[in-house]
Formats: C-alpha cells, structure tokens, sequence
C-alpha cells in the first residue's frame, strides 16, 4: 500500500481523513486508485487536488459522510450512495451494541485494504446486486445471547461468493486467544478476508476454467469431500512434515483451504513489498504485478523472474524479523516457502495474470 502526497507536500496514508498539516480532508479515489486531499466545491461535492483526478467531483461515500467509517469517494456522475468498497455489504452488525460499532469500523478498516489489493491487480470486483450470480458480498455478525444464556456463534466462511465474517476478529484481545487456543502462528482480520475472498476467486477464476487440472495437480484433487477431510483434520491434526508442502497447517485439510491459504499468502507478499518499495527497503525494480502494469521506473513480474521477486520477499522477512526480535516481540513473518509453495504461489501469479475474467460493472 503506497503512500500519497497532500497538495501543501505533506505525506498522506490509506486510512487518512485530513491532512495532519493543513488540515484539508482526504479521501480515497478507488477509480483512480490513490488517495488526495479534498477541496471543497458546494452541494456536499469535492475537487481532489490530485493530478490524476483532472478537474473531475466526487462526493464522500455515505458511511464516511454520515458513519465515519470509510474515507471513499465516488465520482459525482455515480448515482450510488456507497463506495466500490461498501456496495459490497450485504449485512453490518448490529449499531445498538456500542460495541458493534467499533469493531465494524475495524473491519471495513481492513476490508478497503483487501479491495484495493484486487483493484490494483485488475480482478473481478461485482457486488452481489449488479452481479447476482457471481458477485460478491459481505455479512459482518456479531454473536448473540440467547435468553436462556446459550451463545449464538458466527462462523467466519465463504458460501458461493457471501462472506460470513464474525466481527470478534477486530478485536485484538479475542483474535489472541483464538490464536493461541488454535496453536496458529498468524492470524489477523486482513487475513481473514484475504483467505475466504480465496474461496471467491478460485470459483471465478479457477473452477470449470484452464487452470483447474493444474490446480489439481498442484494443490490436489478438490472433488474428495470437504466433510470428511475437515473431520480428519480436526481430530487427527495436520501430518508431522506439512511445512514441506504447505503454507500452513491448516492448508494441509482440503485443497480448497490450500489454495485460499496460498492466496493469502501471495497477497501478503504482494502488499508488503509493494510499502517496502514505497519506502526504499527494497528495489524499486521488484514488484509483484502479474498482469503487466509498470509503473513509472518500475518493471513489473511480467519482466521479471517470479524467482527474483521471492529473492527480495526473504531479504526483506529476514529483516522484518530480526527487528522484532531486537524489540523482544515474536517474529513478524512465521512461515517457511517451501519449494511446493513456492510452485503454488506461482500459480496462483499465472492465474492472476492470465485470467480472461473481466472486472464487471466497471469499478467507480
């Protein structure tokens, strides 16, 4: 996630609402992927003072104007209450429970990092009222008590392209102990959405398409029943050796959960040396875009060896971890690539980069 610049030259970041210099509001411009302060014009319209917006209005979408929990703009010509990012909800917590509230401003926090992230690699991106059959959407729930005491839970997971997310992984205290009761050596709410939206695009850019029979080949056979492997895993655990094929131990239940793991994995590379390059911690040269989109000086993976990408993920990792071990904190990327892994977050490059699946409606 890069960072942006106000028009007084004040840095700007992703979550900004005001420039902490002179003050004017900011706001993100999903159609023109950047962030840019705001001058205000008259009937709730602003002129963003980016270059890239070319004299064009754009207005606050409804949850950052009337909620305060987005910072999205839409072009004024769009007749949509909400942003790319908020059209995608289907159902919100709860606003009666103050509690609710905060944790919903968390997670559409981490979901616009997620939206983003595939608008910036071009992916399909409908919502599930301009695209029914094949949109996707969100439902943000809470647990609920029932009147005898007995809890309701939420179950976070993916169903033909609805995303069910419990919205106790905002919190930080109850994500930690889930963590920790589950022995898992990363779990975040980004990731969260980064491994079901996994789901999402396997169906859409994997299922009935090329790529299946060397998906099959790579992460197994998807057709073996995903009850029985879940019950496997869940009582039996993940063999002794899975780090030499996988990501994760729980990519070891089903090659469903292995490729959604891989998917977040490769998002997680793909952010964090997209900051790292921002910031100069590594060559301006190495960027993880598979469908060929330079920028500037840059060159994309499309000129580049999937290889040398990699080559500065673990320069950069080793880093990242030997600065919070000097800060006393556990270290900040667990995970080993294998070379399986490594094979199958290639692949899942090559899907990216070669899918013919278009963004429809277009994104604004």
């Amino acid at each position: 996630m890069k960072t942006y610049t106000c028009t007084c030259g004040q840095l700007l970041f992703f979550e900004n609402c005001a420039c902490v210099s002179c003050s004017r509001e900011v706001g993100f411009l999903p159609d023109l992927i950047c962030a840019s302060s705001l001058d205000p014009v008259k009937d709730g319209l602003y002129s963003p003072t980016a270059t890239e917006a070319k004299g064009r209005l754009y207005r606050k979408c409804a949850n950052y104007a009337q909620n305060a929990v987005c910072n999205w703009m839409i072009p004024s010509e769009n007749p949509d209450s909400f942003c790319v990012s908020c059209r995608l909800d289907d159902v919100i917590p709860d606003q009666s429970v103050p509690q609710n509230v905060a944790l919903w401003t968390l997670t559409e926090a981490a979901k616009r990092r997620l939206i983003y992230s595939y608008l910036r690699l071009k992916l399909p991106l409908a919502n599930r009222v301009d695209d029914p059959q094949r949109g996707l959407g969100f439902r943000f729930l809470a647990d609920t008590t029932n009147p005898d005491g007995t809890i309701n839970h939420v179950m976070t997971e993916h169903n033909e392209g609805l995303i069910t997310l419990n919205i106790i992984e905002a919190d930080d205290g109850a994500r930690e102990k889930i963590r920790l009761g589950m022995k898992e050596p990363y779990r975040t709410l980004l990731g969260h959405f980064r491994h079901e939206t996994g789901h999402y695009y396997w169906d859409r850019l994997v299922k009935d398409s090329k790529f299946l029979e060397p998906c099959r080949t790579l992460f197994g056979d998807d057709r073996q029943s995903y009850d029985d492997a879940m019950k496997k895993y869940y009582a039996d655990g993940a063999p002794a050796n899975w780090q030499e094929n996988f990501i994760s131990a729980y990519a070891t239940m089903h090659p469903w959960e292995d490729w959604a793991e891989s998917w977040a994995h490769y998002l997680h590379i793909q952010d964090t040396l997209e900051v790292a390059a921002d910031f100069g911690l590594v060559g301006k040269r190495i960027k993880i875009d598979p469908k060929g989109n330079a920028e500037g000086k840059g060159a994309s993976l499309a000129a580049k060896p999937f290889e040398q990408v990699l080559d500065a993920w673990a320069e950069l990792t080793i880093a990242l971890n030997s600065i919070n071990r000097s800060m006393g904190l556990r270290d900040l990327y667990p995970f080993i690539l294998s070379q399986p892994v490594i094979d199958k977050l290639h692949f899942i490059s090559d899907v990216i980069a070669g899918s013919d699946d278009s963004q429809s409606p277009a994104i604004q």
